[in-house]
Order: structure tokens, then C-alpha cells, then sequence
């Protein structure tokens, strides 16, 4: 396993009212701690010790509320601006995680999380993913396990599905496979946006003209992305995902999100005291999130993640060593 751009911190140090925010910019900012300086000349913060203030921004890095004192949001202008927040693609995964396109533990990486998206071959065409590229529909639940494998991946259901062909090509949406996948860092910078953190796109194309190409669409509609990050549950947090096609967000382990399957936009919200029962959360308590997208078929991709967890790290990059 490799864990990339990790940091820890105390989580009752932050004022409460700011927990997703200054959570997140705080695991994921410079260590140096100096007061005012931006990771990467980008990102204005206001850094003492372990806690980061910010002020609210709006759509595209516009201020539109206050809060810390610490300037608006600021995309890196190395980044793809999206609606809220922006993406950046890294160099491809050779295992080192070198190729995060949000830095690392030593260098920061602002309020971006660091995950994988695999670029896959149209399975209309010969040597082509049959997964991809060959299913229109409206949804499936029940491709995957109630739980995460010991390997932190979604365990496929080995029964028939409307949407998928077998396990061992399903399999090889959040593994490395050599000439089955082109695996590249990515990441994604969530944008303050009123009491939650926002990552909005309706045109989701982060491996445009990379990997195996366009293949004669004018984007790259074939890949999947992948994210593993933590959060201390405080208790009052949601998550909300909007977007097609499949997505699986597992919570300490266990499945919280199942939108699988091909489909037009969905959305999910998830209460997280409401489910806490069922998930295993107690206050005050670490725990995992695991995120697993599929982008499979032409026309859209939209991808939308809202959210006042308070993430305590910059993600990580499990076994990204082709296989």
C-alpha cells in the first residue's frame, strides 16, 4: 500500500462551526505552520499550528462569506476549474505517488484529495473493456458487498447483472492491469461553499486526450475514479453525491451509497447519524471512507460531491503498482 500526502492532526482544536473546512485545509496544508503562507502560492490560508481559518468562497473561487479571516478560496491555476472547486491530473501511477497532482505530505496540497481514475478501452471495439461503452440504463443496486474487502475494493456480487459481464473484469476497474488500464493520480479541490464543502462538475472529463485517448469522442467517457480519505465523526455531518454512472461510497467499511449501474444523474444523500447504528460510528471516532466511480457510456458525466465531513487527511493511493 502506498499512502499519499497524509497528515494528523487534533480534531477538537478546531472551532466547531468551521470543522469541515478547517479540517481539511489543515490536514492538507504545508507542515511548515507559517502564518499566511499558501501551500503552493494558490491557497490563501491562515495557518498556526494545526488549525486553518478560510473564508467561505463561491462559484469559481469567488467570496461570498466569511468565516476565518484567512482570504477566499483561490483554485491553483494549474487546475481545471469546475463549477465548484477544480481537478488536476497527475503523471501516471508508477507506484512511487509522485504523479498527485495535489502534492504530498512534505510539499501540501491545499483543500484538493488526492485519488485514482483508471482510463479504459470503449468495450465496442476489439481489445475494448466489455463493460464500458456497451450498457445504457437506469440503475442497478446490488453489484457489490455490504462490505469493503480486506483489500479496501468493492467486492463484486457473483450473480447475474444487468449492467456488468464477470468478476474478473470487474475487478480490474480499481486495480492496475496492464493493457486492460492506464492509471493516473488525480485531484480534486473542494470549494467552501455556504456550511459544506463542494466538488461540482457537469462536464467530468479528468483523462481528456490521456491514457488510451478519446476514441473518436470529443472526450474521454471511459474510467473510473477512485478516492480513500477519513473523517472524525462529529456528529450533525451528511455527504451527498449527484452523478452518474456507478458509485459506491463505503463509510468504516461498510456500503452507505449504492447508485451502481448505468444510469442518468442520481443523487443520495446520506445522513450520517442516522445511519451511525448501522455504520458503526461513535463521536468522536476516525473512520474510513472509501469512494468508487464509473464513468462507462457517452453523452454525460457529471460528478458532484457535497459534504461538512471533517476529512483528516489528503487521501490515499492504494497499490497503485501495475499488476
Amino acid at each position: 500500500m502506498i499512502r499519499s500526502a497524509l497528515s494528523r492532526f487534533n480534531a477538537a482544536a478546531v472551532p466547531i462551526p468551521l470543522a469541515a473546512a478547517a479540517l481539511l485545509l489543515s490536514a492538507c496544508s504545508s507542515d511548515s505552520g507559517s502564518e499566511g503562507d499558501a501551500d503552493d502560492g494558490s491557497q490563501p490560508v491562515t495557518a498556526v499550528g494545526n488549525n486553518v481559518n478560510l473564508t467561505s468562497g463561491g462559484s469559481n473561487g469567488s467570496s461570498s462569506g466569511s468565516g476565518g479571516g484567512g482570504g477566499p478560496y483561490m483554485l491553483p491555476p494549474d487546475y481545471t476549474a469546475t463549477e465548484f472547486g477544480g481537478y488536476k491530473l497527475g503523471e501516471p501511477s508508477d507506484g512511487s505517488g509522485s504523479g498527485a497532482g495535489g502534492g504530498s505530505s512534505g510539499g501540501g496540497c491545499g483543500t484538493a484529495i488526492v485519488g485514482v481514475v483508471r482510463d479504459f478501452k470503449r468495450g465496442d471495439r476489439e481489445l475494448g473493456h466489455p463493460d464500458f461503452e456497451t450498457f445504457t440504463g437506469n440503475g442497478e443496486e446490488g453489484i457489490v458487498e455490504e462490505r469493503l474487502g480486506d483489500d479496501r475494493k468493492p467486492v463484486y456480487v457473483d450473480e447475474d447483472h444487468i449492467y456488468t459481464t464477470t468478476r474478473e473484469n470487474f475487478d480490474q476497474w480499481y486495480n492496475n492491469v496492464e493493457d486492460k488500464n492506464v492509471a493516473y493520480a488525480v485531484s480534486l479541490s473542494f470549494e467552501p461553499n455556504g456550511d459544506v464543502l463542494t466538488f461540482h462538475s457537469s462536464s467530468f472529463f479528468p483523462i481528456d486526450d490521456a491514457g488510451f485517448g478519446n476514441e473518436d469522442f470529443e472526450h474521454n467517457f471511459h474510467f473510473t475514479t477512485e478516492v480513500h480519505t477519513e473523517f472524525v465523526y462529529q456528529g450533525g455531518e451528511t455527504f451527498t453525491f449527484t452523478g452518474d454512472d456507478d458509485l459506491w461510497v463505503f463509510i468504516n467499511g461498510r456500503l452507505a451509497i449504492d447508485l451502481g449501474g448505468l444510469h442518468p444523474q442520481l443523487s443520495r444523500t446520506i445522513d450520517i447519524d442516522e445511519r451511525a447504528r448501522h455504520l458503526d460510528l461513535e463521536i468522536g471516532g476516525m473512520y474510513d471512507l472509501d469512494l468508487f466511480h464509473a464513468e462507462r457510456h457517452t453523452g454525460e458525466s457529471n460528478f458532484r460531491v457535497e459534504t461538512n465531513l471533517a476529512f483528516t487527511n489528503c487521501g490515499e493511493i492504494i497499490d497503485p503498482v501495475v499488476k
